[in-house]
């Protein structure tokens, strides 16, 4: 499917405009799975100006920004220069929070063409309030770039995502709703959505609850769908059913505020956890929850090491849980009266905290090329080129003209070792045996050392001084970090004798 993906990503912009397919890939009840124009129309606008986070590799993390960012490159705008003077004057000191603080916008806004605050001016979030003057900026653009007809026209590229991104949200919320018990699939007045984002910096999932709305927004890794982010989603949807749990009980949990306490001592916690207890037991509650419903107990150890320190007990308590019918929303207030206050200060009486936080493994989406060698590497190089082209006079060269280059002992072995085996080519087995044994004095690295080993223990046998080749063979097995390719033909030369076929 991922084939299918890039393949509509590549067409998308040339595509005619066409009406909205029907919602189909959609995630119903609480969780709804969508694509926001507002968000497009954002994200659209700050790539335009200069946003570059996450675009080291965009070709392939995702071909839908990199044909919009180049699209735009060609066209002359006078709305754009307006709008790259606000994001250089309002660019975040942190880099990483100059996406969130759009996100922040665009969930914060109606669609277009007007953009209208959601929400009351005084209740907008404090990043949202510090883009105060965006708003004409990105209407002048929208109308400018003519962003509903290519809204219209990329759309389908966003239906195929969602689609692929579907199965894996419906899996994650129904094992949620079913290990609470939820006979409905959220609360009265409430929503959760998950919003699909192609144009942001790759790898991303971001959390937003504002008033009664629970936002989760998802920048995939690449296209691939074995890249999308199912875990946090579904530690996002945790959130939203939790959360309403433990302020509905609030009071109830404060008894066990003094649990609390502990968490102070954590470097790495975050404040909002120390300060506010109930948003603690939230997150307590939601890790123990993902530690049973994973089968990990290690994530217990691993949360309580970072400060949610309530996380044991409650991992515990959910067994209890488990046994009975009550679902959650019910059984809430009882599990957290089943808190033993003189236990858990047994228990957490001496924690060893982490020193930092520890570090989550992403998804490599993109390696960045290796530097073009230059100096006596690229001398280096482009005689190995020729020698793997059997062009000998221009390899014997390259590496004469290496030895001149540098005085540098391990780039000397690698010249003398490329000669070495030019020598063997030229059948010069002496010249050859007297090469690869210069290269041994010569601080080689372990493939250069153990390849020289094999080469010499081959020349052995082929004198028939069987006793000296076998020795070659077990110092090229010797060699720590020798290429298994070396090791593989040095057991055989120990087994049998190497005769060139």
């Amino acid at each position: 499917m991922g084939r299918v993906l890039i393949s509509l990503f590549a067409v998308a912009l040339a595509m005619p405009a066409q009406q909205k397919p029907a919602q189909a890939n959609r995630v119903e009840a609480a969780n709804q799975l969508e694509a926001s124009e507002a968000m497009f129309d954002v994200m659209t606008a700050i790539n335009v100006a200069g946003f570059e986070q996450g675009t080291e590799c965009v070709e392939k993390t995702s071909p839908l920004r990199a044909q919009i960012r180049n699209y735009f490159r060609t066209q002359k705008l006078k709305s754009v220069e307006p709008l790259e003077r606000f994001l250089r004057e309002h660019r975040p000191d942190k880099k990483a929070d100059e996406l969130t603080q759009y996100v922040s916008y665009a969930l914060s806004i109606n669609p277009p063409p007007d953009f209208s605050y959601r929400y009351p001016v005084e209740s907008l979030p404090p990043d949202v309030a510090a883009l105060d003057g965006f708003t004409p900026l990105l209407i002048a653009f929208y109308r400018e770039a003519k962003l509903e007809e290519l809204w219209k026209r990329v759309e389908p590229a966003y239906e195929q995502a969602l689609g692929q991104l579907q199965p894996g949200v419906a899996r994650a919320v129904l094992e949620v709703n079913a290990y609470l018990r939820n006979d409905t699939a959220g609360y009265l007045g409430r929503r959760f959505v998950v919003y699909l984002d192609l144009l942001g910096a790759p790898n991303q999932v971001q959390i937003r609850n504002y008033g009664d709305d629970f936002y989760v927004v998802v920048t995939p890794a690449s296209p691939d769908p074995a890249d999308l982010p199912i875990e946090e989603i579904r530690h996002a949807y945790l959130l939203y059913l939790i959360d309403p749990l433990s302020l509905k009980y609030s009071s109830v949990v404060k008894s066990k505020h003094a649990v609390g306490d502990y968490a102070l001592g954590s470097p790495i916690l975050e404040q909002q956890y120390k300060s506010d207890f109930v948003l603690l037991t939230t997150a307590c509650m939601v890790k123990a929850i993902e530690a049973r419903m994973d089968k990990k107990p290690a994530l217990i150890d691993q949360a309580l090491r970072e400060g949610y320190v309530l996380t044991p007990a409650l991992a515990e308590l959910l067994a209890v849980y488990e046994s009975q019918e009550t679902a959650m929303r019910l059984f809430f207030p009882e599990l957290i009266k089943g808190i033993d206050m003189a236990r858990e200060e047994k228990r957490l009486d001496h924690i060893d905290f982490y020193e930092k936080a520890p570090e989550r493994v992403r998804k490599v989406t993109c390696e960045a090329a290796p530097p073009a060698p230059t100096g006596v590497a690229k001398t280096l190089d482009d005689a190995e080129r020729a020698y793997l082209n059997r062009d000998l006079p221009r390899a014997k060269q390259g590496y004469l003209d290496a030895l001149q280059e540098t005085a540098d002992p391990p780039l000397h072995a690698k010249a003398y070792y490329g000669l070495a085996r030019i020598a063997v080519l030229e059948r010069d087995p002496e010249l050859g045996d007297r090469l690869f044994r210069k290269v041994l004095e010569l601080q080689p690295d372990p493939a250069t050392r153990s390849w020289s080993l094999l080469y010499l223990a081959r020349l052995a046998d082929s004198q028939s001084d069987r006793e000296q080749a076998q020795e070659f063979y077990k110092q090229a097995l010797a060699v720590e970090g020798a290429p298994d390719t070396v090791r593989q033909a040095a057991e055989k030369g120990l087994k049998e004798a190497f005769t060139k076929k």
